[in-house]
């Protein structure tokens, strides 16, 4: 069951894409990977550091790390983009609104379809991590923005 979630998880959310306009895909596209590039150095660091488990071996963390790296987390990056650059505020309110549901309802859900398991590492540790990314990412779009601009 948890190899259907993972699967799921990574290809569905790439079906909105269709919805969204190219312009947008093409601006938000390298932000979206650097905010995940932040996303899998916490995954490397929850090994030595033992931040969640993943049942079986180092083939099934690195399924579920990339599952949901490359599929909610990437794609809704890119929403939150489209919708929402160019004011910070309604940034910063629907990355605490996305971060607060993924930290809190989701990260119980997950450890209940027996996706991972939280060791040293509480759901606000994911929240204040996410939001220290959402605030990095902010700034690195408004950087490039402004190179291009």
């Amino acid at each position: 069951m948890p190899n259907v979630i993972r699967i799921l998880q990574l290809f569905l959310p790439w079906i909105s894409i269709l919805f969204m306009p190219k312009k947008s895909i093409r601006t938000y596209f390298p932000t979206s990977l650097f905010a995940s590039s932040l996303v899998i150095g916490m995954c490397s660091l929850a090994i030595p550091y033992k931040w969640w488990s993943v049942k079986g071996g180092w083939k099934e963390k690195i399924l579920n790390d990339s599952s949901f790296i490359f599929g909610p987390f990437l794609v809704g990056t890119l929403w939150i983009f489209h919708f929402t650059f160019g004011s910070f505020k309604r940034f910063f309110f629907v990355n605490l609104l996305m971060d607060s549901l993924f930290a809190f309802p989701l990260s119980y859900l997950y450890q209940k379809l027996n996706l991972f398991t939280l060791v040293n590492f509480k759901p606000k540790h994911i929240f204040f991590s996410f939001i220290g990314f959402c605030l990095t990412m902010y700034g690195y779009q408004a950087l490039t923005s402004k190179d291009k601009g």
